[in-house]
């Protein structure tokens, strides 16, 4: 089983419209339903035969939709009740230029007594898991090392984590020293202070991941690890939904972790569900087609360090 943490938890709303015109008046087709990138996750890893379930915190009539919508999709969660309303997104796509505009609510704020219910609950989570996941931004009142402090509880339980956020909540959860970060290019830039993949994926290593994995978006990605390290590229470009792609990353190499699997093998397998991610029209879920298309011509290339940079 692999357990997933978002703690800013949404109801996702996705509009959907043959044509995005600023200032004009669009009729929409409407999807609705839990979301969060810890979701995300959990949805591809089910998808993939693998147990998961969602850990988060839940509040008010929006909190109680999206989790009625996962019971509804058959994904097990176990909410931390708040006092706050659990935030909306909502991505407009349009469908003519393949293209996705995102629109993010900030989330709730979070009591010390409701975080603390949190860690427990996880705690409890936490028994036979095979990997945890921790995704996504921190709500306000979440202390900013929330990160590294369930990395610690999940060392404890002998579970490793794959840690995927940015600024402050990725700087501060490296002290965690989790098994694996995910970082897209922009956000290994600003927590690192350069360009240079593999200039900011050593600085990570040095501030406590173990292994780093940078999404180049559409060029694939790099993994700078203790074993090696590698390029991985798709077999061809994709055109859809960007927004659950990272996700999808995320859940490959989770995957990866909890089956013990070789990282090329696991790099592979990301980049053709990040692929797929994007030609499907939800977050969370993926095309299957293209997922198999992309998995027999993806490339993975053996680099030395040396090498890495950001080509």
């Amino acid at each position: 089983m692999i357990v997933t943490v978002t703690l800013n938890l949404a109801l996702d709303v996705t509009y959907r419209v043959p044509r995005l015109t600023p200032g004009a008046t669009h009729r929409v087709a409407v999807d609705q339903r839990a979301g969060g990138k810890g979701v995300n996750v959990a949805r591809v890893v089910r998808t993939l035969g693998e147990d998961a379930v969602v850990c988060g915190f839940a509040g008010g009539g929006t909190g109680r939709l999206a989790l009625a919508e996962l019971e509804s999709a058959g994904i097990p969660a176990r909410a931390t009740a708040i006092g706050g309303e659990t935030r909306r997104t909502v991505a407009v796509v349009d469908t003519q230029a393949g293209e996705a505009t995102g629109f993010w609510e900030p989330g709730p704020a979070v009591t010390d007594a409701e975080w603390a219910t949190l860690l427990r609950d996880v705690e409890g989570e936490l028994r036979g898991a095979r990997a945890l996941v921790l995704s996504g931004s921190l709500p306000a009142g979440v202390p900013g090392d929330a990160y590294a402090v369930l990395c610690e509880r999940a060392a404890l339980a002998g579970v490793p984590v794959v840690l995927d956020a940015d600024g402050d909540a990725l700087r501060l959860g490296l002290a965690g020293t989790p098994e694996v970060v995910k970082p897209n290019r922009e956000e290994l830039a600003t927590v690192t202070a350069t360009a240079d993949v593999r200039e900011g994926a050593a600085r990570l290593r040095e501030l406590g991941a173990r292994s780093v994995v940078a999404s180049l978006g559409a060029d694939g990605l790099v993994a700078v690890t203790e074993e090696g390290s590698w390029r991985a590229r798709p077999a061809h470009p994709a055109a859809g939904n960007a927004t659950g792609a990272g996700d999808a990353v995320v859940a490959a190499l989770a995957l990866g972790l909890a089956r013990n699997r070789p990282w090329p093998e696991r790099l592979a397998e990301a980049v053709a569900l990040s692929s797929a991610a994007v030609a499907a029209p939800l977050a969370g879920s993926f095309d299957d087609d293209e997922y198999h298309r992309q998995r027999a011509g993806a490339s993975v290339e053996t680099l030395p360090m040396a090498a890495v940079g950001e080509g």
